[in-house]
């Protein structure tokens, strides 16, 4: 086959290719497109499966403290919609939503008879459950996956207290991340709307209430207004859950 003269440039001889070495250099660029899209397809399934896997992880965690999945999933719902109402960008919010329920992974750490232990805790077992957000943490970064990134700064952070009284590091107002803060917000108002062996479920107005006394000591005032401001259309979200009952691919998979 003929070869086919380049333009070259002035005072050069002109360069030839051959056209079987053009399509040759087509097909290797088509290939390698492919390689790439499959090997992105390739990463996101073990993510994904990471992603289920520490989810189960943080379930074991819960069931360990009388929780359950669907306590953990609605966290995730729950964090996802408070974050958008703050303001917060669709991406952020969509990865709160599967970083937020492996917020207490940790406590897969915590010896039993200080986390199912029935009464007040000593100061020694105190200090031994003050762990769990450390523990976590540590599980979760190490991979530099973002979501899993966004997941230990949630289980490091979570405890810490808007007037500087939490732990582990005793952080104060906005420099708790603010993932942390919602997820200490939905958590708690979560947790109260949950039957547990000690006590029934409370009303969602009475854990509303509870958590407005708390409004600038434990929890951020703008989170807890943001998450008041929009009460009613947050519970429907959590009854609706408690419904349906979605999975951990749900969860993962919602758009």
């Amino acid at each position: 086959m003929a070869a086919v003269p380049s333009s070259g440039f002035a005072g050069q001889e002109p360069r030839c290719f051959d056209e079987g070495a053009a399509a040759q250099m087509e097909r290797f660029i088509e290939d390698f497109g492919r390689m790439y899209r499959e090997r992105n397809e390739a990463l996101r399934e073990v993510t994904r499966a990471h992603h289920e896997a520490l989810l189960h992880l943080s379930m074991a965690a819960e069931f360990r403290d009388g929780d359950t999945s669907v306590h953990i999933i609605s966290i995730g719902y729950l964090a996802e919609a408070l974050a958008l109402h703050l303001g917060s960008t669709p991406a952020f919010a969509r990865m709160l939503r599967c970083a937020a329920p492996m917020h207490d992974i940790g406590k897969i750490g915590t010896p039993d008879h200080v986390l199912k232990k029935a009464g007040p805790l000593t100061q020694p077992e105190r200090a031994v459950m003050n762990e769990h957000p450390e523990m976590g943490a540590k599980i979760l970064s190490s991979s530099r996956i973002p979501v899993f990134l966004l997941a230990a700064e949630v289980a490091l952070t979570h405890h810490e207290r808007f007037d500087g009284t939490g732990y582990p590091k005793g952080l104060s107002g906005e420099a708790i991340p603010l993932s942390g803060r919602i997820t200490a917000v939905v958590d708690f108002y979560d947790a109260l709307t949950m039957d547990r062996v000690y006590r029934p479920a409370f009303a969602p107005e009475k854990a509303l209430e509870m958590l407005m006394e708390m409004r600038g000591t434990a929890f951020d005032p703008a989170v807890v207004d943001a998450f008041a401001a929009n009460f009613s259309e947050l519970a429907c979200l959590r009854q609706r859950i408690m419904e349906e009952r979605p999975t951990f691919s749900d969860l993962i998979d919602a758009e």
